[in-house]
């Protein structure tokens, strides 16, 4: 796999425009190596709160059946994700748990199956306070359609501007697109240095044929980078399917 290093990439500008079976206490699965954050936001009720993102995604067909999985880092340092099976769209507190910034389980019961993703995400990135991963069609087809890509380009649009560091429609930003797999600890070995090899950190990436992974320092920022991630998504598949190829 040939891995680019710059994955946001601002093009020049006209002149007058701007520029993842059960958790086991005693054993620790994942271990950061990166500091984590002394502070992160801090919910009120952040099982409430993402159980209303779960119910709001859900009605945008971003998690049929259980699929998908949903967490917030808590102010003690503490991760409260989602339980294994539960229904994104009928969540409430007793479908949340407390795991370790490890992964393993504080509170009794299963997490979710790809928690070992979130762990990473909150150990290559000490801003994020929250991780949503979700479910598209376009993104699904999409994703198997680049098949041999080590990315997902989105260049030219608006909504580009969603990602931290961009000004400009005339930008291109590139997911990172890694094949699935169901052995999580060696999902997340492959994503780890894919993620900290960008220049400029892209706060999502792709598992082909499976799902979008997406955060941001809060809540509602997770959720717009969702939001404006698989509208991107949805569009390069439709103008994929315009010019009847791959890109």
């Amino acid at each position: 796999m040939v891995l680019c290093h710059r994955r946001i990439t601002e093009r020049p500008c006209p002149a007058g425009t701007s520029d993842r079976d059960d958790r086991r206490r005693a054993e620790p699965r994942f271990s950061p190596e990166l500091d984590m954050p002394a502070t992160v936001p801090d919910l009120p009720d952040p099982a409430d709160a993402l159980a209303k993102v779960g119910r709001r995604l859900d009605a945008r067909s971003l998690a049929p059946a259980t699929a998908g999985n949903y967490s917030a880092r808590l102010a003690d340092g503490t991760i409260l994700i989602t339980r294994s099976g539960a229904h994104k769209g009928r969540l409430d507190a007793a479908q949340f748990m407390r795991v370790a910034v490890d992964g393993t389980a504080i509170d009794a019961g299963r997490s979710s199956a790809e928690t070992l993703l979130h762990c990473l995400i909150y150990a290559v990135d000490p801003a994020a306070g929250a991780v949503l991963h979700t479910h598209s069609v376009a993104g699904t087809v999409l994703s198997r359609a680049l098949a041999g890509r080590d990315g997902i380009e989105l260049a030219g649009y608006e909504l580009l501007k969603i990602f931290p560091g961009v000004a400009t429609h005339e930008a291109s930003v590139t997911l990172p697109l890694v094949d699935n797999s169901q052995d999580m600890p060696a999902l997340a070995a492959l994503l780890r240095p894919i993620l900290l090899a960008q220049e400029r950190l892209v706060p999502a990436f792709y598992i082909r044929g499976h799902g979008l992974y997406a955060w941001g320092p809060t809540l509602d920022a997770a959720e717009a980078m969702v939001e404006g991630c698989e509208f991107l998504l949805a569009c390069a598949w439709e103008e994929m399917k315009l010019r009847g190829g791959g890109r």
